[in-house]
Order: structure tokens, then C-alpha cells, then sequence
């Protein structure tokens, strides 16, 4: 199985000689997909099976007969494809095509193959191609049949119609922008339905109606997307819409590379994210950024990890945009001390052991000095500290002299919601020591509770939570889930 990604492309065939190795019935699929992308294949084999001897025949197809020859690959063949049931032969098709600097796929063979064949839906004009690496041609065709359920063929007739006018289309928008928007209202309105009625003039004056009403330029704007705590599958669908329509997207340093895969291919992508240690983007800078692209008539996606307005300066970023007559939309994202706890086990409140809960900042010492830590305190409840990984020591200190009992439960989430996140366990007065050995790292979060107890119990994402070995023998007394002799 391959270990880099397949850059996707779609060639254009058409006029163009290829040559395919075999004479099968494998190398007659290869060579009907070649023929109806305008291709003129050169077929190489000592025989062929009837279907091809009658493509000869009508010159469909050139017929090389005998054994490979590394003349075959002449100056003007564009592709290769070995489609032989003889691994000697097509291991040496794919090293003369790789000397000749020629793209070779081997059919069944991923590693000797320069290109693969994707499986594809094709709704006309309309292909969508889909492909594993190489590595599992038949999922790549249990997804195909999934999309082909998806997309019936008005897709394909939607593309013909706007392909007919496209030249018209361009020049009624030369914005990209405003052609995008165009776009997006089209697909939304009522044309598919009336191509899938047969419609084809009323959807054609649909189409022309719609160009002469939408305007040409588009107004910017700017949407506060909360990016969750890393899984993609946590975003909102409001989130992925803003994400698929943005030109530009404002990412913070935390948003996880699987939720930025997410957005258009083609948006530029700023990181202007905050970090305690090292680089960080200033708050005005950030504001300076989303007043140019949004007047220059961009759609900005300022995407926060977590929730904007939970710890975000979401506030802060609206404040701005309105003093400066900027419009703006708001979308909710699940802040951290939610999906964490979730990911961890940990439920937030629990009719036995907390009835409050408080989200806490630990971003700098100055937060921390102003807190009121006599009621952080109190019993029945539960703490959540953000950015509190610097600063375990503090917090320690200034619970215990409040009155929290040394014995009190917490637990620290790295990475919380994402593949690589670890849970550590521990008691109160032993916090600082044990993320220390553990070696915690930004991003973490803290929960100090009696329900942070219940990660042990109730863990589900993950490797079970991490103990401190000094502490571990009592807790494992305490609770004894089957599985933490295993997690020590």
C-alpha cells in the first residue's frame, strides 16, 4: 500500500496514442474506458480474445502482435498499461515506461504502478473518481456505489447546461466571488428539479433569469465558526457550509489539519493563532486581516478551536467588525471542556457528586491571582481549567489553601477528541508531579471534580487514563476496572 496520497488528475486523452499490454479480458475493460475518452490505444499481445480481434478489424485499435518489445513505446505514446496475467511481463513494462519517463499503471500491482485507474460515477460530463492509493480497490467501489445513490443524472445535465454557457456566465461575473455565489444559489434553487422533470427550456430559462437578477459583486462578510476540539465530525453543518464557501479562513494554531481539510481547496489560509511559547499573531493583527479581506469583498471564515465565545475573544473580534460597519454571522462550535470531558468519560455534572460546573482560565498568572478561589472550592462541584498546563502548580497551591481536599480527583486531556489524546489521572496534591512524569503538553485541559474520577470507569475513546504509580495502587483499590492494571 502506498504511504504519500495520489495527486488526482484527469488527462485528456483525446488524439493521443496509448499503449496497453494485453490482450485479455482485463486490457478489453482498460481499452473500452480508452475509447470513450477520444484515446487511440495501441494494443500489445501475442493474441487477442474476439472483442479486440474485432476492434482491429475496424481499426478501432492499432494491434502491436508478439511479446513486449521496449520499441513499443514510442515518442508519441502518452500512457502505459500493463493488463497481462504475467507478473514478469508487467514488471518489465513498468520499468520501461519508467526509463521512457512514461506514466505506467500495472493493473492489480499499486507499487509498480506510476498512475492508478480510479473508480468513477459519470453523469455526462460530470465524473467524480474515486480511489484508495491502490491499496483497496473494493472499498473504492463501495463508496462509488454510495454516490452513485447521491447523484442521479440532472447532475449530468446540470453540468452540459452550464457548460453551454459558461463563456456567458464568466462574463456576467468576472468577481469570482459573485460567479461562486451564483453558483451556490443555482444549485440550490429549483434547476435540478426541472431537469429531472425533462424541463430542459425552463430550466434553461431558469438559468438565464437567474444570471440577469443575481448581482455581479459580491458585499464581504465575515463568519465566527467554533472548530471544535479536533474531531471533524464534531463541527456543525452551518460549520461545514461557512467552510465550503469561504475565500479566506483565519485559523487558529489549534484547529486540528483534518478539520481545515474540510474547507475549499482553493481558500487562502491564514494561521493566526495565540501560543504562550513562541510565535503568536497580535489581537489587532487579526483585525486588521478580517477589515481587508472583508472589504475587499471576501468571504472570511474566522475559525476558532473550541467555541468563540467561550475563552475565544469572540466578543472582542464582533466588537470590531461592527464599530467598522463589517456584516457577520455567528457559528456555535463544542468548546473543549464539553467534547473533552465527553471523549474522556467524564460527565461534567452527576446528580451524585457535582451540581455546578465552572469553566476556569488559566491563561496567564494575572488570571489566576484574580480568581475567587474560596468558592472554586466549595464542594459538589466541577472545575474546568483551560490553558492550565503552565500553571498546574499554581493551581495546586491556591486549591488546597482554599480548602479543596488533597484527595480531590482530576484529570488532564491532551488532545482532547483527537487520535493521539491521552488521559492522566491522579489526586489533587499530587497534579504538577504527575503531568510531569507523564510529560503533559499543550493542548490539555484540567478537570478537578469527583466526576473526574469516573474517567476510569468510563473511558471509551482511547488508551485507558494514565496513572501515577505512587497513586495508582489506592485508586485501583477504589474503583478496580478491569482495564487499568493494563493502563499502568
Amino acid at each position: 500500500m502506498l504511504d504519500t496520497a495520489l495527486f488526482p488528475l484527469f488527462a485528456d486523452l483525446r488524439g493521443r496514442a496509448v499503449l496497453v499490454v494485453g490482450g485479455g479480458a482485463v486490457a478489453e475493460r482498460k481499452i473500452q474506458a480508452l475509447l470513450r475518452a477520444g484515446a487511440l490505444p495501441r494494443v500489445g499481445a501475442p493474441q487477442l480474445g474476439p472483442a479486440l480481434q474485432a476492434m482491429a478489424r475496424n481499426l478501432r485499435i492499432q494491434w502491436l502482435q508478439g511479446s513486449f518489445s521496449e520499441h513499443w513505446l514510442a515518442d508519441d505514446i502518452w500512457l502505459v498499461i500493463a493488463a497481462t496475467d504475467d507478473a514478469i511481463t508487467n514488471q518489465a513494462v513498468a520499468a520501461a515506461a519508467h526509463q521512457h519517463r512514461l506514466f505506467a499503471n500495472v493493473v492489480d500491482d499499486a507499487a509498480l504502478s506510476a498512475f492508478h485507474v480510479p473508480a468513477v460515477v459519470e453523469r455526462g460530463p460530470l465524473q467524480i473518481a474515486i480511489s484508495s492509493g491502490g491499496g483497496a480497490p473494493m472499498v473504492a467501489r463501495h463508496v462509488r456505489r454510495r454516490i452513485e445513490l447521491m447523484f442521479d443524472q440532472a447532475w449530468g445535465q446540470l453540468a452540459t447546461l452550464v457548460g453551454h454557457r459558461r463563456a456567458a456566465i464568466r462574463k456576467r461575473f468576472p468577481d469570482m466571488g459573485a460567479r461562486r455565489q451564483f453558483f451556490d444559489r443555482l444549485i440550490e434553487g429549483p434547476l435540478l428539479d426541472l431537469l429531472r422533470r425533462r424541463q430542459d427550456d425552463a430550466a434553461e430559462a431558469r438559468l438565464l433569469q437567474e444570471m440577469a437578477d443575481a448581482p455581479t459583486a459580491t458585499a464581504g462578510s465575515v463568519v465566527l465558526v467554533g472548530a471544535g476540539s479536533g474531531d471533524p465530525g464534531l463541527l456543525t453543518l452551518n460549520a461545514l457550509h461557512a467552510l465550503n464557501r469561504a475565500d479566506v479562513i483565519l485559523h487558529d494554531r489549534l484547529v486540528s489539519a483534518e478539520v481545515l481539510q474540510l474547507a475549499r481547496r482553493d481558500a487562502d489560509f491564514i494561521e493566526v493563532g495565540k501560543s504562550a511559547q513562541g510565535h503568536s499573531t497580535a489581537q489587532e493583527h487579526i483585525h486588521a486581516l478580517m477589515l481587508e479581506h472583508a472589504r475587499a469583498g471576501r468571504q472570511v471564515v474566522r475559525l476558532k478551536g473550541g467555541d468563540a465565545f467561550v475563552f475565544g475573544r469572540g466578543g472582542e473580534e464582533l466588537q470590531f467588525l461592527r464599530t467598522h460597519g463589517i456584516p457577520y454571522q455567528v457559528v456555535p462550535g463544542i468548546t473543549a471542556a464539553l467534547a473533552c470531558a465527553a471523549y474522556a468519560g467524564i460527565p461534567l455534572t452527576h446528580r451524585d457528586h457535582a451540581q455546578q460546573l465552572r469553566l476556569v482560565t488559566a491563561h496567564c498568572r494575572d488570571s489566576l491571582d484574580t480568581l475567587d478561589w474560596p468558592a472554586l472550592a466549595a464542594p459538589r462541584q466541577t472545575l474546568v481549567f483551560y490553558m492550565g498546563v503552565a500553571a498546574l502548580e499554581k493551581i495546586r497551591q491556591h486549591l488546597l489553601a482554599a480548602g479543596l481536599p488533597a484527595s480531590t480527583p482530576f484529570a488532564l486531556v491532551e488532545n482532547g477528541s483527537r487520535s493521539d489524546q491521552r488521559v492522566v489521572r491522579g489526586q489533587l496534591n499530587t497534579l504538577p508531579d504527575t503531568a510531569q512524569q507523564h510529560r503533559v503538553q499543550s493542548p490539555a485541559l484540567l478537570v478537578v471534580g469527583e466526576v473526574a474520577a469516573l474517567a476510569d470507569e468510563l473511558h471509551w475513546f482511547g488508551a485507558p487514563p494514565l496513572h501515577a504509580p505512587e497513586t495508582f495502587s489506592s485508586l485501583s483499590a477504589q474503583t478496580s476496572p478491569p482495564t487499568l492494571a493494563d493502563a499502568a
